[in-house]
């Protein structure tokens, strides 16, 4: 499967690690070009590029950048990429770590990948924001595996949100249907599935604990 990837730190960088073992044809790409990562490039065979080509044919891309930086992605972003293009959200929205305030998700009520899909013009599927980077290189386990680990998945596109499942099951990983991007609060920072390290059952009982509240450290 082809897969853009843009944003090479630490999420960026493991899923582009894994993807490519997996025999996935990856493309990378991060805000200061693509001669900057080619050490990632020559570690993993991914193929470096710019932000604007990272889409470019890919059926599913995944945008791992701060939320700030949301709003400066090129427009008609994903016009080159394949039909019926799943688009992962990672994103987190930290107001007073390093986002800023942001009215529309303050105040109009907008969850974080809801805010993100008016930027792109384009469905998301919300996935891996509350997943350690590291785990994704040391804690996938064969499907069935008592141990193996669940992550949350929203979005509305069913079918989307299927391919990404798919993907993420392929990681090793087992998956929750967390419902649609505006239900997608029940996984943002601060809950009780952020950065959970648990099973199926653990996520989804996780899940039903959230509060659609923000905590006073997580709101502007």
């Amino acid at each position: 499967m082809k897969i853009g990837i843009i944003g090479a730190g630490n999420i960026g960088g493991n899923l582009t690690r894994r993807l490519t073992a997996l025999g996935h044809d990856v493309s990378v790409a991060n805000s200061r070009g693509p001669q900057t990562l080619s050490a990632l490039a020559e570690e993993t065979g991914a193929t470096p590029v710019t932000v604007r080509e990272a889409p470019r044919g890919a059926e599913i891309v995944v945008i791992t950048i701060p939320l700030k930086a949301v709003p400066d992605l090129p427009s008609g972003l994903l016009d080159e990429a394949a039909d019926g293009v799943a688009v992962i959200d990672t994103g987190n929205y930290y107001p007073r770590q390093r986002d800023g305030r942001i009215a529309a998700i303050e105040d109009d009520g907008l969850t974080e990948s809801r805010w993100t899909e008016r930027q792109i013009g384009h469905p998301v599927v919300k996935a891996f924001n509350g997943t350690y980077a590291q785990d994704i290189l040391d804690r996938p386990l064969p499907a069935g595996a008592p141990d193996r680990m669940a992550l949350p998945v929203a979005g509305d596109d069913e079918a989307a949100k299927r391919k990404v499942r798919d993907l993420i099951e392929a990681l090793g990983f087992d998956t929750v249907d967390a419902g649609g991007i505006d239900d997608s609060w029940r996984q943002q920072p601060d809950t009780p599935v952020y950065g959970l390290r648990g099973g199926v059952d653990a996520v989804t009982r996780a899940l039903a604990e959230a509060s659609p509240e923000r905590t006073p450290e997580f709101s502007g």
